[in-house]
């Protein structure tokens, strides 16, 4: 007899418990991977098998497609990712979250409180990093075969309800009807619940019990991989006309390959019945189906590999169907610096990834900045002007940077869990945004000072000007150098780093002497003088903030 309250607060204790394994499974996996996850990223290319590939393993690290998927989104929002580049990731993603079926269908659900109770206390009271890690993934697979465990005894009941019976007799997946009903079900429950891996969850506690068939069970899982699409349309709310077509890509892909396995579904069921072991329908001596979950993980793996060979050599068709459903709006190709959501909604590797391009899209600036710096030190530039509006412009990008990244990473370290080395980065990324904002500062001191001399009628001899040019390019040489470090190349060692700053120190103090001289003999007047000396310290200072930024980048360097 079916007891409605009874079943429907297990059924969601059993859910909750699911859905918070796959958490901390997600959060283990994260913080085991170290920098993986980071290295992944940015070695997406133009590729589009690479970058399939890199959507694949991050999403087996996360255990979440849409986790992907939203920093796909986020990613191409701050331009620091192409649609081909995106569409790529996403159709890799969709592989990677097949994992999750084959984790559900290893039958041990039985053991799950054992797992716990095994890994629980090397998880709370262990002070090592990576023993703590590897039992919280104990501990979390647990909770997900205990979870799933749980739904299934809660819907034992089910499969002799002749209502539910009834209900399935329209939802058996046999007749066209019947086989769009059941996927529009799986999409519809996925968007609510915002989580494929829990839909899946409950379609093998319900197939493993007996209440739906397997027909039934696979027609959902479509559904459902349509349903997942939602989040990232929902991450592309509000953003630049590539991240929406990213977006779009995805649940075009999805809808597309479930169109296609609809057609021949079928042929696929004969298929999956064909290739995995085990009569899907056979009923142990507890009455349940053991091998059912292994027909439905096979069944969802085999439709995102299919789909994803069938489309990988059309992306470039995808991506023009894509492009003329979201036109460019006028908005910049590349979008601000802004991050998706709140900080919250994303694992704090993705997250502490994301800081660490958009740094190096900042050096960048940086580097114009010096560059620029470099022009008006040139006594016969035209247009100086010109060169001046963009130092400032740059030093005002990098101050709202500055601040962006301070804020959003301190806010993401305290929304989710960081192992130590992620934190280590991550406030390493902080101090390394305050000292490229403070290089900007002096850039812009150096823009002021050359517009008080202009502004004055003043002039520096031919000797200053050689002094000045031959010391902001030796310091601009050592700022290129510290910040390979940034992008993953060798800068050297940390002595010769010294070494190097040293050599600027002594450049400094000959270029100070050099100066005094020419005030003695009179060929410097006081106020030209005055303004070299403050060029010469806000160069000194670029100096002093580049071996800072090294300190903290060195991190990078381990």
């Amino acid at each position: 007899m079916i007891e409605p309250f009874k079943m429907g607060y297990t059924v969601l204790g059993g859910l909750g418990i699911f859905i918070l394994g796959m958490k901390f499974l997600s959060e283990s996996l994260q913080m085991l991977s170290g920098g993986l996850i980071r290295k992944a990223i940015a070695s997406v290319t133009t590729n589009r098998i690479l970058a399939v590939l890199v959507g694949l393993s991050v999403t087996a690290f996360v255990q979440s497609s849409s986790i992907t998927t939203v920093m796909v989104v986020g990613l191409t929002n701050a331009g620091l990712m192409q649609l081909s580049q995106a569409i790529g990731v996403i159709l890799g993603a969709n592989i990677g979250t097949t994992i999750t079926g084959w984790i559900l269908a290893v039958n041990i659900g039985k053991y799950g409180l054992l797992l716990v109770g095994l890994a629980i206390f090397p998880m709370l009271f262990v002070k090592n990093e990576r023993i703590s890690g590897i039992a919280k993934v104990v501990v979390a697979l647990g909770m997900i075969f205990f979870g799933l465990e749980i739904m299934s005894g809660a819907f034992k009941p089910l499969r002799d309800a002749e209502g539910f019976k009834n209900l399935m007799l329209l939802l058996d997946a046999r007749s066209l009807p019947s086989l769009l009903g059941c996927v529009a079900i799986g999409c519809l429950m996925t968007m609510v619940i915002q989580s494929s891996s829990a839909m899946l969850g409950i379609t093998i506690a319900l197939a493993a019990t007996g209440a739906i068939p397997m027909q039934t069970a696979v027609a959902l899982v479509l559904g459902e991989n349509i349903g997942t699409t939602i989040t990232a349309q929902l991450a592309a709310l509000g953003s630049t006309f590539t991240a929406r077509r990213a977006a779009m890509a995805h649940t075009m892909f999805n809808l597309l390959g479930v169109l296609i396995v609809l057609a021949v579904f079928a042929p696929f069921i004969g298929l999956i019945e064909t290739v995995v072991p085990g009569a899907a329908d056979y009923v142990n001596q507890e009455g349940s189906r053991p091998y059912i979950a292994a027909h439905i993980a096979f069944g969802h793996s085999l439709f995102n590999i299919t789909a994803t060979l069938i489309m990988l050599p059309f992306l470039q068709y995808l991506e023009k169907v894509v492009v003329k459903i979201v036109p460019e709006t006028g908005e910049k190709g590349k979008g601000p610096f802004k991050y998706f959501g709140p900080p919250g909604s994303m694992p704090v590797a993705m997250g502490v990834s994301m800081v660490h391009e958009e740094l190096k899209g900042m050096q960048k600036r940086v580097h114009k900045a010096l560059r620029h710096v470099g022009s008006l030190l040139q006594p016969d530039l035209k247009g100086r002007e010109r060169f001046c509006q963009k130092v400032k412009a740059i030093e005002e990008e990098t101050d709202i940077m500055q601040k962006e990244i301070t804020t959003f990473t301190v806010s993401l370290m305290q929304a989710g869990q960081a192992g130590l080395e992620q934190a280590d980065r991550a406030y390493a990324y902080i101090r390394a945004a305050d000292e490229l904002e403070s290089i900007t500062d002096y850039a812009a001191s150096l823009v002021a000072y050359l517009k008080r001399l202009e502004k004055n009628d003043l002039d520096f001899s031919k000797e200053a000007w050689k002094d000045l040019e031959n010391f902001h390019a030796r310091v601009f040489a050592f700022f290129i150098l510290v910040a390979k470090t940034l992008h993953g190349e060798d800068s050297g060692s940390k002595s010769a780093v010294r070494e190097a700053a040293n050599r600027l120190n002594e450049m400094a103090d000959t270029m100070r002497d050099a100066h005094l001289d020419r005030m003695k003999t009179g060929s410097c007047g006081a106020l030209s003088a005055l303004i070299f000396s403050d060029m010469a310290i806000a160069l000194r200072r670029i100096k002093n903030h580049t071996v800072n930024l090294y300190e903290a980048l060195a991190f990078e360097a381990r």
